[in-house]
């Protein structure tokens, strides 16, 4: 016997949760119900992240998300507050700091232009000028950076759990069950099957399920363009502490680090085959983090390492941007995929805009029309300049 519900979501991450969310807090009166497989979220893709939060893009699209985000995540406590428990997530904004040498120079003024364009606080900071923020910053080999004190960091895993708090509050069922498969039929989706045979209806599926959300697409004979990469982060202590607390601060190198508490996290974007795989290793640090961090601030020569672990980026192959949206081949099939890392950031605007699309059938707060999926077939890519 099938369960009969409205509307499927595939995936009770961060993504998944905030579309639950949003649709429920506009006013969708349906059943609402999320497939997660990892009912502790041991392996989610979300809490394993970096937590930055950040407006330094380079395309109109990201900015946009990114600000619309930062906002509400600014009032996130109190909008997820359940029977007045308000939902901290520990959001901090010393920054975003991208450091810049002579051949990025001109790029990052282009971008800081665009970003003021959308309202975006940004500057460009002089070689001397990085000191106000890093005191011990080694300079010399830099011309300057991108900054912007709007911007910074906080617990990923709060916000998770927050939406998926507020999401069952207003009536969202969370089902804690592996989706084998989405059923189809002329052309329609019908529902779910799980991996324990139990089958659910429904008119419409949201796949939202980050890594696995390309096989479970691929198996409805729709292929996306997406992979599962691993990512590994690294935390340290130092013997000398800084002056000041690091803003989320990215290398020319493209590692990147920021104060996580008195400790430090640190990660760079290796190249790794796609895959499934959370394992990490010392060596890691030891060879591609450390050599960078030593040389760009004296105090992490003397490092510890204290921890470390691995999660999935989501890459999208073609531009390594999301997927947001309905498929053109698919009635009630929509995506919400591919977000290269960008993920936890963007999960607000993501959520507001596919509760607009599903239930009126257009957007409105905000137009995520360029990451439709058609834009592969129509050779209208979104190029991202600021992939960390």
């Amino acid at each position: 016997m099938s369960k009969k519900t409205d509307i499927i979501i595939v995936g009770g991450g961060v993504i998944g949760s905030s579309i639950a969310y949003n649709l429920l807090n506009d006013g969708f009166t349906g059943e609402i119900t999320v497939f997660e497989k990892d009912k502790v979220y041991e392996f989610s893709s979300t809490p394993r992240s970096a937590g930055g939060i950040r407006q330094l893009f380079t395309t109109g699209i990201n900015i946009q998300i990114s600000r619309y985000s930062l906002k509400k995540y600014m009032t996130f406590a109190e909008d997820m507050a359940i029977g007045g428990e308000k939902a901290e997530i520990d959001f901090k904004n010393p920054g975003y700091l991208f450091l810049a040498k002579n051949e990025n120079i001109s790029q990052l003024k282009r971008q800081m232009e665009l970003q003021r364009s959308f309202g975006v606080p940004s500057e460009f900071l002089e070689q001397e000028e990085l000191l106000s923020i890093i005191p011990e910053l080694n300079n010399e080999d830099l011309q300057g950076g991108l900054y912007c004190g709007e911007d910074g960091y906080l617990d990923p895993y709060s916000v998770m759990q927050g939406y998926a708090r507020k999401a069952k509050e207003l009536g969202a069922n969370y089902v804690y069950e592996e989706v084998d498969v989405v059923t189809t039929e002329s052309g329609k989706v019908t529902g779910v099957q799980c991996k324990n045979g139990e089958r659910y209806e429904a008119h419409t599926v949201i796949n939202s399920a980050g890594p696995w959300a390309p096989e479970l697409s691929k198996k409805i004979g729709l292929p996306i363009p997406v992979v599962p990469l691993k990512r590994q982060i690294i935390q340290f202590d130092i013997a000398e502490p800084l002056k000041n607390k690091l803003p989320l601060t990215v290398d020319p190198t493209g590692v990147y680090f920021r104060h996580e508490g008195s400790s430090i996290i640190s990660g760079f974007g290796e190249k790794v085959k796609p895959g499934i795989d959370f394992r990490w290793n010392r060596s890691f640090f030891e060879e591609q983090l450390w050599p960078v961090l030593a040389t760009r601030i004296s105090n992490f020569e003397r490092a510890k390492i204290t921890a470390g672990w691995a999660g999935m980026y989501s890459h999208n192959t073609e531009d390594q941007n999301a997927i947001i949206g309905g498929h053109p081949k698919m009635k009630g099939y929509f995506m919400a995929v591919g977000f290269s890392g960008h993920g936890m950031q963007q999960a607000p605007a993501v959520g507001k805009g596919l509760s607009e699309l599903i239930r009126t059938g257009k957007y409105e707060t905000l137009d995520l029309s360029p990451l439709r999926f058609e834009r592969f077939a129509e050779k209208e890519l979104i190029i991202e300049g600021a992939i960390v």
